[in-house]
This record gives structure tokens, C-alpha cells and sequence, in this order.
């Protein structure tokens, strides 16, 4: 068990803090929530009955999509363009798709390759792209759980306002979602040029996201 935890150890560290903030910004937001039901005259609601509103679903749905939107477009974009300097780039004669041999697969592939890279057609092709995909799914997925949770939220309080709620569509094209969306964006966006740029000159000593301490400022793709 313990050789386990160890080979595992940081899944397991980001899944706690995960859990963790997930219950914080439950119970945080619950409060707040009836701060203002409380202000407007309203019942206030248990942690349970507000972990399965349309005001929790948005608020989490929302900044899983603007994550998964940052982990898909690094992955797709590091294919083909390259930073120098940065560790996260590939090395500069390294860009696109890479040769089989690079790749490992088909008859490149080893004792140890998964299955899937030694054969050929759409399994190899799928298995080559797994990853963008799955990402790209998420986000799409996450994006749409935002759109419906966001637009029952938006209802709620145009009702209590007394006005008229809108369509799913009209919702999708309003200022309110684009709003939410791109205020997300625009910081998972700037979190990865960070990283990036400040990559190329700034280190930490032991981390794979750095280069080695004494490596070059020009060195590009090298992990420490």
C-alpha cells in the first residue's frame, strides 16, 4: 500500500484539494446565497438543496469549462507551435505530428507500448488523439452543463424580478453568458503564457514543469 500511495501520490494530492475546494465553495456559497435570500425576503436553503441548484451547477460548470478549454488548446496548439527557451515547448525542429519511430507505433512499437499502438486504421488513429479528444469533449460537456444550469439561474432571478425568462438560445448569445465564459478565458489563457514565458528564465529546482537550474535560457524542451 505504501509503494502505491507513493506511485500515486500526486493524483491523490490534487483529488483531496479538489474535494476539498469543491466542499468549500459548497458551503461558501450556500452562505452567500441566503445572505441574500435573507434580503429579499426568501427561505433560506440547506447545503443539500443548494448543491442541487442551477446557482452551484453554473458556478462549478463554468470554471471546469474554462479549465478544460486551457488543457485542450495547450495540448493541440504544442503539436505544431513551439516556444524557445520554454519547457513547455517541444525543441524547435520538433514540430508536428512526429515520425512512427519518434511515436512508438505501429511497427516502431515495443514489448511495452499499449496495444492500441501496434496495430493500424481508426483504433490507432483514436488512440493517437485520445487525449485532445477526451479533453475536448470535457470541455464541450462542461460547456453545455454551464449553458442549461446558467440559463435556469438566469430565469430564477428575471422571475423574481418579474420579468419574462428567455430560450436556451437566446440565453447562449446574451451578454450575461459571454460575460461569465470570457472572464474565465481570459485568466486560464494568461496562466498558460505565464508559464510559458517565465518558464524560459525562471526555475525550480527539482520540478518537471522547469528546466534544470544551470540549463540555458535558449534550451528549449528540456525538463528538469
Amino acid at each position: 500500500m505504501r509503494r502505491w500511495l507513493k506511485a500515486n501520490s500526486l493524483a491523490l494530492a490534487f483529488m483531496i484539494m479538489f474535494v476539498l475546494a469543491v466542499a468549500g465553495q459548497a458551503v461558501a456559497g450556500m452562505l452567500e446565497f441566503n445572505d441574500q435570500q435573507r434580503a429579499n425576503g426568501s427561505e433560506a436553503v440547506s447545503l443539500l438543496q443548494y448543491v442541487g441548484s442551477s446557482d452551484f451547477a453554473v458556478d462549478v460548470a463554468e470554471n471546469w469549462q474554462s479549465e478544460y478549454l486551457q488543457f485542450f488548446l495547450f495540448i493541440m496548439l504544442t503539436v505544431w507551435l513551439v516556444q524557445q527557451g520554454s519547457p513547455e515547448s517541444k525543441e524547435l525542429d520538433m514540430a508536428g505530428a512526429e515520425s512512427d519511430e519518434q511515436q512508438q507505433i505501429g511497427k516502431y512499437a515495443t514489448d511495452e507500448s499499449p496495444a492500441w499502438a501496434k496495430v493500424k486504421g481508426m483504433r490507432l488513429w483514436l488512440f493517437s488523439n485520445s487525449l485532445g479528444i477526451v479533453m475536448g469533449l470535457i470541455f464541450l460537456l462542461s460547456w453545455l452543463a454551464q449553458s442549461v444550469a446558467g440559463q435556469a439561474a438566469y430565469n430564477s432571478e428575471r422571475l423574481d424580478d418579474l420579468r419574462d425568462p428567455v430560450s436556451w438560445g437566446a440565453y447562449v448569445t446574451s451578454a450575461e453568458f459571454w460575460n461569465r465564459s470570457l472572464q474565465n478565458w481570459q485568466s486560464e489563457l494568461l496562466a498558460v503564457l505565464s508559464m510559458v514565458v517565465l518558464s524560459i528564465y525562471l526555475r525550480q529546482r527539482g520540478s518537471p514543469e522547469s528546466k534544470p537550474v544551470g540549463a540555458s535560457h535558449a534550451s528549449t524542451g528540456v525538463e528538469g
